[in-house]
């Protein structure tokens, strides 16, 4: 090493802060502009890095998710980014690397609620990692629809593609798909043929069955998604298993389609004499039609009948009761997978999952059985 020159952090070369900032500061910039207000112009990587103090080697390097960078560095940059409302410029970058910063998003029923937050999640995710996530949303019950977004999004200057399945038949179409570039498909697995349980399965639904059970419930009605939805099938074994664990008996299932009408006739279809005493629905959205069925058959919510939902949609608080129901995080979910998509892309190992967590959200649809 030559005489006088002081070892340097791997990655790391002049992040320390540093008294001199003129070779940071943008030439013709003056002073250091402290937000995108105050500079006038969309931010660069050196109006970053001298809000910062530090090269603005250290900034792209922190934009191409370098993790070796000194928490308090890190912190800097970041504090900067936002200050100063920094974008990366995506055709730029393109052109100086060679490769797509864009990804292919295949999703579908949009309109429901766990979807929607699912890419949500996704669009933050890629965002924050400099990504584009190009959404495309596929109709599931047309098969030639699914086959040319397939050959469309392969023809594509993509750095990856993110599938986003929810149904088995759009699991099977992704799965079968040459996608040419790194893909990974996204899906709730069924548990039953991975034997990988979720969070919800250990501790929510168990949370909300013994919710029920010390309030008096002993005779329980569940209200299912359909059954080609892999999430559907779960939350149908995660009632039963629970309802079992307690010693309450199942007073069967019945299905709907996640819409608050399929709630209401699923509701509506049964005999007139209800031998239950409490609900379990798997959405909130056919929470809803089902309590408008109960009231219509002159039941009273939770006086006679408690029931509950489950997502935690933010209508669910205002429900005519306010609904008691199982919050579930889809937009973690929808960041962790494009996490995993851009680990592949880097050709690394993602970082270790950690469990999605469901919580137990108590309001008035729930109360005392009735004798």
């Amino acid at each position: 090493m030559p005489h006088g020159t002081a070892p340097l952090e791997t990655g790391e070369a002049r992040d320390a802060p540093r008294d001199d900032l003129s070779s940071e500061v943008t030439p013709g910039a003056g002073a250091v502009a402290a937000s995108a207000e105050e500079l006038g112009r969309p931010a660069t990587i050196r109006d970053v890095a001298a809000l910062a103090r530090v090269s603005h080697q250290t900034v792209h390097r922190y934009l191409q998710g370098y993790e070796g960078i000194r928490p308090a560095t890190r912190e800097r940059v970041v504090e900067a980014l936002e200050a100063l409302e920094y974008r990366p410029n995506l055709t730029a970058r393109s052109l100086t690397t060679g490769r797509s910063m864009r990804i292919g998003a295949l999703t579908h029923e949009l309109d429901q609620f766990g979807p929607s937050k699912i890419i949500q999640g996704a669009a933050q995710a890629a965002r924050d990692a400099g990504y584009v996530l190009d959404i495309l949303s596929l109709d599931m019950g047309d098969p030639e629809e699914i086959d040319q977004a397939l050959q469309t999004v392969t023809q594509h200057d993509l750095a990856g593609v993110l599938a986003l399945a929810s149904t088995d038949h759009m699991a099977q179409a992704f799965g079968a798909a040459n996608f040419r570039v790194p893909a990974f498909l996204a899906g709730e697995e069924d548990e039953f043929a991975s034997h990988h349980p979720s969070q919800l399965t250990t501790v929510g639904f168990p949370a909300l069955i013994d919710h029920l059970a010390e309030l008096g419930h002993q005779r329980l009605l569940h209200v299912a998604g359909p059954t080609a939805w892999s999430a559907a099938r779960n939350r149908a074994r995660a009632f039963e298993t629970a309802v079992a664990a307690h010693g309450l008996v199942s007073m069967g299932v019945v299905h709907g389609d996640w819409t608050a009408r399929s709630g209401y006739e699923a509701i509506s279809a049964l005999p007139a004499r209800l031998d239950f005493t409490a609900v379990v629905v798997a959405n909130d959205q056919m929470a809803l039609g089902a309590l408008l069925a109960l009231r219509e058959r002159g039941v009273r919510v939770p006086e006679d009948v408690s029931i509950t939902g489950v997502d935690d949609i933010p209508d669910a608080a205002y429900f005519s009761p306010p609904l008691t129901t199982l919050r579930v995080d889809f937009v973690a979910q929808g960041r962790r997978a494009v996490e995993h998509l851009l680990a592949r892309i880097a050709q690394r190992e993602p970082a270790d999952d950690e469990a999605l967590i469901s919580q137990l959200v108590v309001r008035r649809s729930t109360g005392p059985a009735a004798p």
